[in-house]
């Protein structure tokens, strides 16, 4: 029996493999950072045989209470990822599986390699109406690249999208995954349409350092690149830095940042009503998106979520309020579960990247419908 992490957003520390039904591992925390929850590690054993795999620091985990009703994912061929029996006692995760083949996997969601992020800026690249630009470079040295689609044109609405500030967060990269296929559809009545009045600016994943090493919620400094809007720096936080700069330079009328919820079960979006600006105009571009989005998508909600900022209490420091703040748009953060929709559990996926996907899909036709309301 052997377990591995040394592949891309591989996280797992080996403690003890010497029982197969006590098989004891620990969460390696973030890269220069305290957040740990995000794993994804390899098992190599007897198929057919039941293992007891326990997470023995998983009650010391950044967001604890969302083990309770989690089940972890687990694939054979790293395309399928389907749920497996898992129990949460308030301090150790024991996930136990009988694997149909010697080699598994497991992680806390389906991993959005790197590998499939450059296929998916290839892909994009090859329209006539796309520029993949490079804006610099992450901590490690990595590309932070912003896909353009739509082009440049000044009569056009400029709609931005950024997703993966957290990295553990790999449901949003299967969002933008789903969004740019569909954009770039020319067979796609809503597409067509869309790309006639407006441009999108989309960054795929703002954190590949953090992916890449398996990190939760920080980049290779440790920065929680959603708390450094306010002041970002190439030395702590360039993936901000060097968005921001470009935001402020072309401009934004509408925008949404994709992320993933660790305990809710549930879709959702943030809204803005902290910011010291807030009015009536934004709560009703915000109502009208949300509703909208419930109508095209039924895994979409907005009874369960986050509690409300009191007016003028918002942090700054996120992307959403400085973005709202700043150039007076609309600005959702738009979140998906972990776990499950449990207004439409799936026994089998739970919530998935085809359904995180088909959720980004849907919100084009929501962002159509807000076009001529924007200003």
């Amino acid at each position: 029996m052997k377990i591995s992490s040394k592949f891309d957003s591989g996280n797992i520390e080996v403690v003890d493999i010497t029982d197969s039904n006590n098989i004891q591992l620990k969460i390696r925390k973030d890269s220069n950072a305290e957040f740990l929850q995000w794993f994804h590690f390899r098992l190599q054993g007897e198929k057919n045989k039941e293992y007891k795999l326990k997470i023995i620091n998983a009650g010391e985990s950044s967001y604890a209470d969302g083990w309770k009703d989690y089940k972890a994912c687990a694939s054979y061929d790293r395309q399928e990822w389907f749920r497996v029996p898992t129990e949460y006692d308030g301090k150790t995760l024991t996930i136990t599986h009988t694997p149909e083949f010697e080699s598994v996997y497991y992680s806390y969601f389906a991993p959005y390699s790197h590998e499939r992020h450059l296929d998916l800026l290839g892909y994009a690249q090859q329209s006539k109406l796309t520029k993949v630009i490079d804006l610099g470079n992450t901590v490690d040295g990595r590309d932070i690249n912003l896909v353009n689609i739509g082009l440049d044109d000044e009569i056009k609405k400029k709609i931005w999208i950024i997703a993966r500030q957290h990295p553990g967060e790999s449901m949003a990269e299967w969002f933008v995954d789903g969004l740019i296929k569909r954009l770039l559809d020319n067979h796609d009545p809503i597409s067509k349409a869309l790309l006639k009045k407006a441009s999108f600016y989309i960054v795929p994943n703002m954190n590949l350092d953090g992916s890449i090493n398996g990190n939760l919620r920080s980049n290779a400094a440790g920065a929680n690149l959603n708390r450094e809007w306010m002041t970002p720096s190439i030395e702590k936080s360039p993936e901000v830095y060097y968005v921001r700069e470009k935001m402020h330079e072309i401009g934004i009328d509408m925008f949404l940042d994709i992320h993933g919820d660790e305990a809710i079960p549930y879709n959702f979006v943030a809204t803005t009503e902290g910011i010291p600006s807030y009015n009536d105009e934004l709560k009703n571009l915000e109502d009208s998106f949300v509703e909208h989005l419930i109508q095209v998508n039924p895994d979409f909600q907005n009874v369960h979520g986050y509690e409300k900022d009191r007016f003028g209490s918002a942090n700054m420091t996120l992307a959403s309020n400085y973005i709202a703040e700043k150039f007076g748009c609309l600005a959702l953060t738009i979140e998906m579960p972990f776990k499950d929709n449990n207004n439409d559990p799936d026994e089998k996926y739970g919530w998935s990247s085809d359904r995180s996907m088909k959720l980004g899909e849907s919100a084009l036709n929501s962002i159509y419908y807000m076009l001529d309301q924007l200003r």
